[in-house]
């Protein structure tokens, strides 16, 4: 690929792929990246080259002022994704990836064939491929390790990294909540002991508001204000009489905030019909119009989003490629491709994705050796995380495994080191310590930044 003609959008990247389709979003969605990334280098700024690719200015240091976390349940395979290797035989027992590899905007390396969309705008994204824990088997373990940073304790409840990007940082808008979740409402992606205030609002469909925040049948809109005029009242009755109850406190600002978010103003964001068709289409299925709301709840202030990639089990078991399941890996790789490269393009051309950090995260990853059933079972000494936008120093490998995606040859990275630098992006004091009643804690466990993604 010759440096005159670096591919600025998912467009193909061999023969094989080819877009055939006249006028494309990826067409019009190209012309847009080229125009940004012919803009003007900042005081002091690097820059990073791709294997073909023009420069990119980046910025100076981080600036992500929000998180989109897509996370993909299940465990995905880091050897069929962001790590290949040499081509595995299921069939023969020939342990290595099961898809070819192609080439991307990062100089040496590869991703699945499956990408191929996202391949040529890697040069906005980072690879850690050394990310690993010591949590096997236990898939409730690993979740809860990769959303709040730490092992389960039996003393405390440690708050997610959502709830401690809305500790730290707060609204980003007037009568907009801090953390959404459009996935699973469980304990692991909760406030922990930051307490209620710092939970999430949970979303089960992309073309409504939160079902928490809708009237009931038969309530009007004056029966309605009625209700919350009596219920302010007795709030504010109690909390005179009990006014040490920082739990009751906690709820009634929450009760207060929900009645704000169930206005028109808000609940527009899910009017997904205001964006342009093409736009749409080019998101794909159902994850991806979760990611375009992700995009638009970012717009309206939304701190930190995550979007869950494991719904309707599209190959039989989601991202637990058990058995059968591995068959059909390629749909939701093909979903995520589609998804992340028109997430990319879109949130360069609103100039959000330097105040955007996103990240792709799973709970571990998969052996090269295949099962009985020709698929995989689970790996956690090493596996994949991507890093996109949010001023980050992208266009890199961050790590090294061996020939099977198995070991750690390079540059190892900690749980603990992906939440210091995912904070460190956010401006947030990776070193600083948050309490559980009169106990300090610290934010991470011992995490350290990637220094070479910031300047």
């Amino acid at each position: 690929m010759h440096a005159d003609h670096r591919p600025t959008g998912p467009g193909p990247t061999s023969d094989r792929q080819s877009d055939h389709t006249p006028q494309s979003r990826r067409t019009v969605l190209k012309g847009g990246a080229s125009a940004l990334a012919a803009g003007a280098m900042l005081p002091g700024a690097t820059v990073v080259h791709g294997a073909g690719e023009e420069a990119r200015p980046k910025p100076v240091s981080a600036t992500a002022e929000h998180c989109l976390f897509i996370w993909l349940g299940g465990g995905a395979a880091q050897i069929d994704t962001w790590d290949p290797k040499t081509r595995g035989d299921a069939a023969a027992g020939k342990p290595g990836s099961y898809y070819d590899s192609v080439p991307t905007a990062i100089a040496g390396a590869e991703v699945c064939e499956h990408l191929q969309r996202s391949a040529p705008l890697l040069d906005r994204a980072a690879l850690l491929r050394t990310v690993n824990h010591n949590v096997i088997d236990e898939h409730a373990a690993a979740v809860n390790r990769m959303h709040t940073g730490r092992p389960t304790s039996g003393t405390v409840v440690y708050p997610s990294l959502g709830s401690i990007v809305s500790s730290e940082l707060g609204s980003g808008g007037e009568g907009v909540p801090r953390y959404v979740v459009m996935g699973y409402p469980n304990l692991t992606r909760g406030p922990g002991f930051l307490g209620a205030r710092h939970g999430y609002i949970y979303l089960t469909e992309t073309s409504a508001g939160p079902a928490g925040l809708k009237r009931p049948p038969g309530i009007n809109a004056s029966r309605q204000q009625r209700r919350n005029e009596i219920l302010a009242r007795l709030r504010q009755d109690y909390l005179k009489r009990n006014p040490n109850d920082e739990k009751i406190r906690a709820w009634a600002e929450i009760s207060e905030e929900a009645l704000k978010l169930a206005g028109p103003e808000f609940m527009q964001v899910f009017q997904l019909e205001q964006e342009p068709d093409d736009l749409r289409q080019s998101y794909g299925s159902e994850f991806g119009q979760r990611c375009l709301l992700a995009r638009r709840l970012i717009e309206r202030g939304v701190r930190f989003v995550e979007v869950s990639h494991n719904l309707n089990f599209v190959n039989g078991t989601g991202w637990d490629t058990h058995n059968q399941g591995q068959l059909k890996q390629h749909l939701l790789i093909d979903e995520l491709d589609r998804a992340f490269s028109t997430l990319l393009i879109d949130l360069e051309q609103k100039k959000l994705l330097d105040r955007t950090l996103i990240v792709i995260a799973t709970e571990f990853g998969r052996p090269a050796k295949f099962d009985a059933g020709g698929g995989r079972g689970h790996q956690s000494a090493a596996f994949s995380t991507v890093l996109a936008g949010g001023g980050l120093k992208t266009g890199q490998v961050i790590g090294q495994t061996d020939d099977l995606a198995a070991e750690i040859v390079s540059r190892p990275v900690s749980v603990p080191d992906l939440f210091a630098t995912i904070l460190a992006a956010m401006k947030i004091d990776p070193a600083r310590e948050l309490y559980a009643g009169t106990r300090p804690v610290p934010v991470t466990d011992g995490g350290q930044p990637i220094g070479e993604l910031f300047s």
